[in-house]
């Protein structure tokens, strides 16, 4: 995916948020971070890779990374006893392996690396156009994009009008 990645965190927090409310803030800043979190490796790509390796090869679009990293967050919050921020690392998770199920429908992730070196997606978007993004946004799987945010568009302005609601009712 080349877009969607930010709204289709929104749509994941929205129900986690609505269990927590008093955690729904952090939910939301957790979330969507997290996101965007693996395409940060994009400014190490350009800036120091040159291009040379493809930017879904780095350790940061691999599953198992975000595995042990978040297993290592939540057993340091459970011996703090801090149980009750576990919620932002299932967000955090959740966000993070949605980013890379979406990179998974036209780009290759490798999902059993360091284990097997097995790359996945669903289609290949084909090097048709120049420059190169326009082979994204001619291709079908730009119309997913769309919708995701489309639908998040009609979710954030339901939760807003919900509450100016809210917040003209208690005034």
């Amino acid at each position: 995916m080349f877009i969607a990645h930010l709204p289709a965190g929104y749509l994941l927090c929205r129900p986690f948020a609505r269990r927590s409310p008093s955690q729904a803030r952090a939910i939301f800043g957790v979330g969507l971070v997290c996101s965007v979190l693996p395409d940060f490796d994009l400014a190490y790509f350009y800036l120091i890779d040159q291009r040379r390796t493809p930017h879904h090869d780095y350790w940061v679009h691999t599953p198992i990374f975000w595995l042990v990293l978040a297993a290592t967050v939540a057993l340091v919050l459970i011996a703090t006893g801090r149980r009750k921020q576990l919620v932002l690392v299932g967000v955090g998770l959740s966000s993070v392996l949605l980013h890379l199920v979406m990179d998974s429908v036209a780009a290759d992730i490798r999902w059993f690396f360091p284990f097997v070196d097995l790359r996945v997606n669903l289609v290949h978007v084909q090097a048709v156009y120049k420059p190169w993004y326009l082979n994204f946004l001619l291709h079908w799987t730009f119309a997913l994009e769309v919708l995701i945010w489309l639908l998040a568009g009609h979710f954030a302005l339901h939760d807003l009008r919900a509450r100016r609601t809210i917040g003209t009712e208690a005034a």
